[in-house]
């Protein structure tokens, strides 16, 4: 026994070993370029192919080999990604959702180049490096872990590293060369992934597929390091590779026997997993989300007709055989439900893959019992939602990066645990509904479904719906504090899209006959993915477009070309607009320009389209002013019955510190009076925005103390949407508009989602209020400058008809006459009854305005 705990401790270390390259590699990428490198599997299996070719095809020596794997391949290709992909990226501005994209471009375009070059079939004769001895392979990473910790913590080069990781604009003009310093970092850690491939390949199957997916497993050391720690990458790694060892010595009788031999198997899956969903998430909100994609122009009728005709075309000309024409209509079922998720939801989905792949096995299981295959597929589908509705809540908490990871590791376990697994495949047959067993009948099923999926989604891209996603989608914490509901918003996109894509699947399945778990394999998931983003994500067309092009290219002799060239586009996302543009009329799609603004962060000072005109000033009175017809409009709607007295908002003792023992708000207490303007001012740093997030909701911190009350009831614990719908309205310091939605569309949406709703002059009133009834109400926020995004955000936050309105230096970006006007809009306000909050550091505007001034320092109230 104790030789056989020997033997399996051995066989964990020599996995360990190679995981903790994985993460070693993986953190000082991250930690270098700040990008989450997802194609680092990819490039382990190009560097163990090339060490194969080198040594077993052309029969070099195996040191040789391995020094120009290790030595010039390896590092040459992480220097050619930093060159060819990554730095344009960062020269771009691009944020870390679009870098990861970029990685996902770049994992496919391996995977699909390496099966063009050497096949897609596995190979069992990789030349074997450091022998069977386990302990070599441990005091090789060992060392290698020691060397880099060496490296950052006593050289230069490790002081100009830590400086581009805490402030890389300030490393910049302290004369660190960053660019030098993240190709070091994409050298270092391609050469670690090659070490990673020509370590494993002798004793895993080397082939384009597995062994890529295999790495992305063990990134699960790197996530449980906070890509920060080394010594925990390794010993995560380490303890894992032995758990997952010992476990295949467990031989259970009955039900939990598969179960315990897929966990020992897979114990990197699971610590994935639990690292995505439990562990504190890499990334932040707001920051590393998917850019909203260009305002969508109407699609010509004429590209819809040619469409439909193309999709057609099947049944009238091709032969009795449309085994390859099936699969188009199913797989564009299944890429539908990303253009819901990602496309008009904004969320990284990365495991859509497994909700199609259950929707074909749960299909083949219920069919296989005996129910007609077409009520099995009608079964399936909401099976399969409400698997989605399970797997989505958890992951929802999620933003950005960390969704990306807690969406490829559900992928990833469901294929590992579940569609790959003989307890649930064995025996399973999977035909077609009854009177559709010919190929054209089908073909012709499957169309009629996806016309009802694709007029499902168009409905679901209007209207107050759509409204709320396109915010979602633009700017999460802005939506919130409009008061979209972004949990359930959040929910209805992913238990939707698992319902497209397990219908999809459940198609795709009956239209091959049989269910095959290659099908649904994860990297297709990233393909599709990739597919979905390169084609445009919020266009109808795109499903159609991108399942044409794969099921195409894939029918083809040459495998992988599909993904070489998807892979190949997707790296120039950040650089390419999407190609269904080029369709758009009145729209000349081109690249991004250099510095393209971000959504969540300052707007810039002119927008896409040149400035047209000075924008139409702000009233200059009091509310009568304020609704005063301008010449040429037609009349003001009348103005709103007189409000109520507006509650009291107040804070009692309000005391919040962040983890590591920072106070940011000590002890705080402060009233906001009804129709009083309440400025707060005092140095950055003094806990001004805390205090204002924390009355907002924004901030809702687990560790705090105190109590924050409107009118005496307690709103401590409601989020920042339910406050904006109990009359609380904020506006942000940077931006927070919905670039991809109309001026009107903007305050539609504050309408839509404030305290009063279903008020039908509420939009006019506030367009009027704020000078934006005339042209610009059509125009896209996007093309607008600073002042007149300014307008929009506080027309919006009207719109909803608060009592108490919370401005974060609202008179950022304005000129001087802008102030003055809006000084006069806010006086008017108060004057009407409107309990305002001002966080200004103009001290003429505070001034000006304010009936009582709070100073802040310290985190504590002065005065």
């Amino acid at each position: 026994m104790a030789s056989l705990t020997y033997e399996l401790t051995l066989a964990g270390l020599a996995v360990g070993s190679a995981a903790a390259l994985t993460g070693i590699g993986l953190v000082v990428t991250y930690r270098a370029t700040g990008v989450l490198n997802l194609a680092h599997g990819a490039v382990a299996m190009i560097c163990a192919y090339v060490l194969r070719q080198l040594v077993v095809v052309w029969g070099w020596p195996l040191p040789l080999g391995t020094l120009v794997t290790l030595l010039v391949v390896a590092p040459g290709l992480g220097l050619l990604l930093d060159r060819g992909v990554f730095r344009p990226l960062a020269l771009l501005g691009s944020n870390p959702a679009q870098t990861l994209v970029a990685s996902i471009g770049v994992f496919v375009l391996l995977v699909g180049g390496a099966a063009l070059l050497w096949g897609g079939g596995a190979r069992d004769d990789a030349p074997v490096l450091l022998g069977d001895d386990p302990w070599a392979q441990l005091a090789a990473v060992v060392a290698l872990a020691c060397l880099v910790a060496a490296v950052t913590r006593w050289t230069r080069f490790g002081r100009e590293l830590r400086a581009v990781v805490d402030n890389r604009p300030l490393a910049v003009l302290s004369g660190v060369d960053a660019d030098r310093v993240a190709a070091a970092g994409w050298a270092f850690g391609s050469f670690t992934a090659g070490l990673t491939g020509v370590l494993l390949a002798p004793y895993v199957r080397l082939d384009p597929y597995g062994m890529p997916l295999l790495v992305v497993e063990v990134i699960a050391v790197a996530v449980i390091a906070r890509m920060r720690s080394l010594p925990v990458a390794v010993a995560a790694a380490v303890a894992i590779g032995v758990a997952q060892a010992q476990l295949t010595r467990l031989h259970p009788e009955g039900w939990a026997g598969p179960l315990v031999q897929a966990l020992g198997a897979n114990l990197f899956v699971v610590a994935l997993l639990v690292a995505a969903l439990v562990l504190p998430g890499v990334g932040g909100k707001g920051r590393d989300a998917l850019p909203p994609p260009p305002r969508a122009a109407r699609v010509p009728t004429p590209v819809w007709l040619v469409t439909g005709i193309l999709l057609l075309l099947p049944l009238g000309f091709a032969g009795s055989d449309l085994h390859t024409a099936v699969q188009v209509p199913a797989l564009a079922v299944i890429l539908l439900s990303l253009v819901v998720v990602a496309g008009r939801g904004g969320q990284i989905a990365l495991g859509q893959a497994a909700y199609a792949g259950l929707g074909a096995l749960l299909t083949a299981l219920l069919a296989t019992a005996g129910i007609p295959t077409l009520l099995a597929l009608g079964l399936a589908v909401p099976m399969v939602a409400v698997v989605g509705l399970v797997t989505a809540w958890p992951a929802i908490r999620r933003h950005g990066l960390a969704l990306a990871l807690a969406t490829l590791a559900t992928g990833v376990a469901v294929s590992r645990f579940v569609l790959t697994q003989p307890y649930a495949t064995a025996g399973l047959s999977l035909g077609r509904p009854a009177g559709f067993t010919d190929d054209r009948a089908y073909y012709a099923l499957e169309l009629l479904l996806l016309a009802g999926c694709l007029a499902l989604v168009a409905a679901l891209r209007r209207g107050r719906t759509g409204r709320a996603l396109a915010a979602l989608r633009d700017h999460e914490p802005g939506a919130e504090a409009t008061g979209v509901p972004v949990p359930a918003l959040k929910l209805l996109a992913f238990v939707l899209g698992a319902a497209l894509a397990a219908l999809g699947g459940g198609l795709l399945g009956m239209g091959l006959r049989a269910f095959d778990p290659e099908a649904y394999d994860p990297i297709r998931g990233l393909l599709w993915f990739a597919a979905v983003l390169v084609l445009g994500a919020d266009s109808l067309l795109t499903p159609l477009a991108a399942a044409a092009l794969l099921i195409t290219l894939d029918a083809g002799p040459q495998a992988g070309t599909a993904a070489a060239l998807i892979g190949l586009l997707a790296t120039q996302t950040g650089r390419l607009p999407p190609l269904t543009t080029w369709l758009t009329p009145n729209r000349k799609p081109t690249a991004p320009p250099k510095a393209r603004p971000h959504p969540h962060g300052p707007a810039p000072a002119d927008g896409a389209q040149p400035r047209r005109g000075k924008p139409a000033p702000l009233p200059t009175a009091g509310r009568a002013h304020a609704h005063r017809p301008a010449p040429g409009h037609a009349p003001a709607p009348p103005t709103a019955p007189a409000p109520a007295p507006a509650p009291e908002l107040r804070a009692d003792d309000l005391t919040l510190t962040y983890p590591g023992g920072i106070t940011a708000l000590s002890h705080v207490t402060i009233t906001l009076a009804p129709a009083r303007i309440t400025a707060l001012v005092g140095p950055n740093g003094a806990g001004k925005s805390t205090l204002f997030d924390c009355l907002a909701g924004t901030l809702r911190p687990r560790h705090h103390q105190g109590l924050i009350t409107l009118d005496g009831t307690d709103i401590t614990s409601r989020p920042a949407h339910a406050r904006t719908r109990l009359g609380i309205a904020r506006t942000f310091q940077r931006l927070a508009v919905f670039p991809s939605l109309s001026v009107e569309e903007n305050v539609r949406l504050g309408a839509e989602q404030g305290r009063v709703r279903g008020d039908p002059a509420a939009v006019e009133r506030s367009l009027r209020l704020f000078g934006l009834a005339g042209p610009v109400r059509h125009r896209a926020a996007a093309d607008l400058p600073t002042g007149t995004l300014r307008r929009v955000e506080l027309a919006r936050a009207l719109a909803g008809r608060p009592h108490t309105l919370l401005l974060d230096e609202p008179a950022a970006g304005l000129d001087a006459e802008e102030t003055a006007a809006l000084a006069r809009i806010l006086a008017a306000l108060a004057a009407d009854g409107l309990t305002v909050l001002v966080v200004e550091h103009d001290p003429d505007l505070v001034a000006g305005i304010a009936h009582t001034v709070h100073t802040m320092e310290g985190g504590r109230i002065l005065s």
